[in-house]
Parts: structure tokens; sequence; C-alpha cells
């Protein structure tokens, strides 16, 4: 087994999860100031205007956050039974887990659209 293999795959199975618990706090606390196309939850719903905007941040940054933590933990225990297996096995694994990963990464979209289109009209006024 080669440890340093089995450590870079922890490393990197552990991007996606720290990266929704990082973000997703940081959304959720303090959302991006100005409405942009380069940082934050943009999609044409989320940057009809500020409202819309600081709610799509928070909401999007609360569900990766408790997204976040489940997939940290499935993470940590799927990485520690694999430890001592040959790289083969170590990496498709860790491909596997990451393509899971995804799931909840990429769900924040249509959650969040659901509760923008819950609480504000077309136009983006509040409900």
């Amino acid at each position: 087994m080669n440890v340093f293999f089995w450590l870079f795959t922890l490393a990197m199975v552990l991007l996606i999860p720290g990266s929704m618990l990082l973000l997703g706090r940081s959304f959720a606390k303090n959302p991006p100031g100005e409405i942009n196309g380069g940082y934050g939850y943009r999609t044409t719903r989320s940057m009809r205007n500020r409202e819309t905007w600081v709610f799509a941040q928070r909401y999007s940054g609360r569900f990766w956050v408790r997204a976040g933590w489940p997939a940290l933990g499935i993470s940590l225990v799927w990485m520690v039974l694999l430890f001592g297996r040959d790289a083969g096995t170590v990496g498709q694994s860790g491909l596997l887990l990451t393509g899971l990963q995804m799931v909840p990464f990429l769900a924040v979209i249509p959650a969040t659209e659901r509760a923008l289109k819950r609480n504000f009209d077309e136009f983006g006024r509040k409900r």
C-alpha cells in the first residue's frame, strides 16, 4: 500500500465537502455584497435585485453547510476503511466518492431556485 497516495486521495476527497462548509458558512453569514457574475450563487433569478441576491446567498450557504457535514463524515469514514488497500482500490473508490459528493454539491441549485420561486415573484418582488 502506498500511504502517500492514500493521503493524496484523502485530501482530494475532502475538497468538495470542505468547500461546501467553508463557502456555505461564508455565504450564509456574510453574502457577497455586490451582485456580480463572478462570485456567489449566480442565476438569473438570484441576480434580479439586492433582496433576491442576499436571500439566495444565505439559503444556498445554509444548504451547503447542512449537506457538507454529512458528506465530510461519510468521506472520512470511507477513506479510513480504505486505509491499507491497494492504490487501484483507493483511487477508484476516491473517484466514486467524489462523484457521489457532487450530488449534494449540485443539489443546491434546484433547492435554491425553488426557495426563490416560493418567496419572490418573477420580477424579484417579495411574495
